[in-house]
């Protein structure tokens, strides 16, 4: 700005018409020219600091502008991603598709094989694995209480079917 140029302008004229030498008016208008030229490179001051905000400003524009358009295209590759799970989930469940004519699509998915059994001694509720129960030799033990919930020794191979233990129930000794 042409501040700093006018304020020399005027210095050179007061001292021109030799205002500012002596006296009250000259030692008044000496001090305002002073004033002026403080003024005049604050001013300039700001307007440096203010060219140096706006290329920053300008800067930040364009790396956000940046940014949008990565995000963007970020977003475009999410979708892609979505679709392309979507697609191998359906040829996961093309790959487990019973071929036969039979029901089995209406089976449970969730039932892998296992049972719920509430333990008599602590409450909670044990899954146990279908095929342990067939386990003549395998005691299932209650994982919260550490209690035998089904002991071999309870069943016997040779009773009537659906007696659970030997006691004599089914007219058998114990051995």
């Amino acid at each position: 700005m042409k501040v700093k140029e006018n304020v020399a302008y005027l210095r050179g004229l007061a001292e021109g018409l030799e205002i500012a030498k002596e006296g009250s008016t000259g030692k008044v208008i000496n001090k305002m020219i002073e004033t002026l030229d403080k003024f005049a490179d604050a001013i300039n001051e700001l307007q440096e600091e203010n060219e140096e905000l706006r290329e920053y400003i300008e800067d930040m524009d364009s790396d956000l502008a940046d940014m949008y358009e990565d995000m963007e295209e970020l977003e475009e590759n999410i979708d892609d991603i979505y679709e392309e799970l979507e697609d191998m989930e359906e040829d996961i469940e093309d790959l487990y598709e019973c071929e036969c004519d039979c029901d089995c699509e209406d089976e449970d998915d969730d039932d892998y094989g296992y049972i719920e059994m509430e333990c008599p001694y602590c409450g909670e509720l044990v899954e146990i694995d279908e095929d342990e129960l067939y386990d003549d030799d395998l005691d299932i033990v209650c994982p919260y209480c550490e209690e035998v919930i089904l002991s071999s020794e309870d069943f016997d191979d040779e009773c009537e079917e659906g007696c659970c233990s030997c006691e004599g129930c089914c007219g058998e000794d114990e051995e």
